[in-house]
């Protein structure tokens, strides 16, 4: 794309025990779809790819409690379960018939038990790099840990938070980029600004603390609410996109993950990393249509495996 635009508008819409910053990418002809970002993103994550799909989606992705520019919870509860029902509340509120919905990361786990535990408000489901339990060290996702544990997280997050700006985008740009090149100078500008306004936020700190926390305790959650389990009662059409270059999530676990979804197709795209909706939107959107196609013409209907085509 040759011209980069501007970040989608947005509006605070108040939900029982939240205030969800919103943006919009509207399509009255288009059938409702929520976009769900990962840990330390916000819905601007998704700007690109929404430009793609607004011909055919009426799009809205929330910035998640905490981040972006929606304030914390009002009880304080960050938990997986807990997002999972602010998300819902959001799509009753919007789109009573159910939506396609989109996960990243962490915002992959609150999509999965999201549909696992409300199949009727999902039609279908789009996983980027979904954060699906993988107990197994990863030198990218070491920083998780460290910013759960009480005490810990806080002085990562002054030292962190004492870096410029510009360096913390960078840093951030090249963990979940493969090719950190691919991102227009604009998007680099945008986040900077926004790593300077999200630092001066009381709250941000405890936010990313409390949410890493959550992640790692939806990791170890044992019995039937566990992710991996809860995967396997997702009713709704599932598309696996994972980066082969990823950092974060283990590109090998997408194997595990095709098996696991009762209806899913898996896209594995060779040279991307943790953000494929960022990096490569055009090529993740055209995945998305085709698949939207199948499940719009009912191929997931019947066809319980489908094939595993590379981007």
């Amino acid at each position: 794309m040759t011209d980069v635009l501007p970040h989608w508008p947005g509006e605070t819409i108040q939900l029982p025990g939240q205030a969800l910053f919103v943006r919009s990418a509207e399509n009255s002809a288009g059938e409702p779809a929520v976009l769900v970002h990962g840990l330390g993103g916000a819905s601007t994550n998704w700007t690109d790819l929404m430009a793609r799909l607004r011909h055919r989606l009426d799009l809205r992705a929330p910035d998640l409690p905490g981040f972006g520019h929606s304030p914390p919870p009002d009880d304080g509860d960050y938990r997986i379960g807990a997002t999972a029902r602010t998300i819902a509340r959001l799509i009753e509120r919007t789109a009573p018939g159910g939506v396609h919905l989109f996960g990243n990361s962490l915002g992959g786990a609150i999509s999965v038990r999201l549909a696992a535990q409300r199949p009727d408000l999902v039609k279908s489901l789009v996983l980027v790099s979904p954060a699906l339990p993988d107990l197994r060290p990863r030198v990218g996702t070491l920083g998780v840990p460290l910013m759960a544990l009480p005490g810990v997280g806080e002085q990562v997050w002054r030292r962190v938070a004492a870096l410029p700006a510009e360096q913390q985008a960078q840093a951030m740009i090249e963990l979940n980029f493969a090719d950190p090149s691919r991102l227009p100078a604009q998007r680099l500008a945008e986040a900077v600004a926004e790593y300077r306004r999200r630092f001066a936020l009381p709250y941000a700190g405890d936010a990313l603390a409390r949410t890493s926390r959550a992640l790692l305790s939806a990791f170890l959650e044992p019995g039937p609410e566990g992710l991996w389990r809860q995967a396997r009662r997702v009713a709704a059409p599932t598309l696996l996109v994972y980066g082969v270059r990823d950092r974060l999530v283990d590109a090998r676990r997408s194997r595990r993950a095709a098996r696991t979804f009762r209806r899913a197709r898996l896209v594995m795209l060779p040279d991307v990393g943790h953000v494929a909706q960022m990096e490569v939107p055009a090529r993740v959107g055209r995945f998305v249509e085709a698949f939207l196609d199948d499940v719009a013409a009912g191929v997931f209907d019947e066809v319980l495996a489908q094939p595993l085509p590379t981007g």
